[in-house]
């Protein structure tokens, strides 16, 4: 064989594998709705498909982040560096520079409000060292909360074939993050925020236009389509809905406030009796719907 032909053979070979990675997901629609306070799956379509979940990955490293500022690891006021790594990672960023520093504040509000690349790298390499040791970080906790077919490779979603999840175990973490860290949770409600001295304004469109919608998070690249978490309450019912794969964030914001209008209605009545999803290491479990 010439090292012609052999250099044609290795290309080949690496173009099956990279297309046999890249169909380990595909921005298939899924949705799902749990009642938080029963864990009663109030919806669910192709809600255990592999997709991928974008920006949705922030979660994670926002959970990670409350945990360290939890346990002491990190305060609100403590000064991360961006590296050039960081620096490099569009399109969303705070984009002050590499080498320069800003606030854990800053950082998390600039991931709930503009999704910021960057911010979401400075968290993980102060955490972790390096994306990918904070990545293995994030897949060991998605397992600990009961997320069993989420993969996490980066911190801010930003197109990996190998990193994947469902729409079920998105609703598992936005449960996860509003039961284990209350106050935090609440930042999820920005609907913007002001970094030295500029006003931006987040793109979770939801809130704007849905009465008792109060987050979470949004997140988009061609491989994932539109997706989007969404934690809603009204009168005295809340519910964490997830809608991955559409094709424009207005079909996606669409089919969710289509979802909230059905599942918050009365005559949507939650009957399960446990809790599902309100320990770590538990999952949600399906329920018939009522005739």
């Amino acid at each position: 064989m010439t090292k012609t032909t052999s250099r044609l053979l290795a290309t080949a070979l690496s173009s099956v594998f990279l297309m046999g990675a890249f169909t380990l997901a595909q921005a298939g629609q899924a949705s799902f709705v749990v009642d938080v306070q029963s864990g009663q799956v109030l919806e669910g379509s192709n809600q255990d498909d592999l997709n991928y979940p974008a920006s949705l990955t922030k979660m994670m490293t926002l959970y990670l982040a409350f945990e360290a500022l939890h346990d002491g690891r990190l305060s609100w006021d403590q000064k991360l560096t961006m590296s050039e790594n960081a620096e490099s990672k569009e399109p969303f960023k705070l984009a002050v520079g590499a080498g320069r520093k800003v606030t854990l504040r800053e950082a998390v509000e600039g991931i709930v409000v503009l999704s910021a690349n960057d911010a979401a790298v400075a968290i993980a390499e102060q955490l972790g060292g390096s994306e990918p040791a904070f990545a293995k970080a994030m897949t060991e906790k998605a397992r600990q909360l009961g997320m069993k077919d989420t993969v996490f490779k980066n911190p801010s979603g930003l197109p990996d074939p190998e990193q994947v999840t469902t729409a079920r175990d998105m609703a598992t973490l936005g449960v996860s993050l509003m039961r284990d860290f209350p106050e935090e949770f609440k930042l999820f409600s920005m609907r913007g925020f002001q970094f030295r001295g500029m006003k931006l304004r987040g793109h979770n469109n939801l809130m704007y236009r849905y009465d008792g919608v109060d987050g979470i998070k949004t997140g988009y690249t061609d491989a994932s389509g539109y997706n989007v978490v969404t934690s809603a309450l009204k009168d005295g019912r809340r519910v964490v809905g997830v809608v991955m794969g559409e094709k424009t964030a207005s079909i996606r914001d669409d089919k969710m406030a289509s979802l909230l209008d059905s599942t918050l209605s009365p005559s949507s009545t939650a009957t399960a009796s446990t809790t599902p999803g309100s320990q770590p290491g538990a999952t949600m479990t399906d329920s018939q719907p009522t005739k």
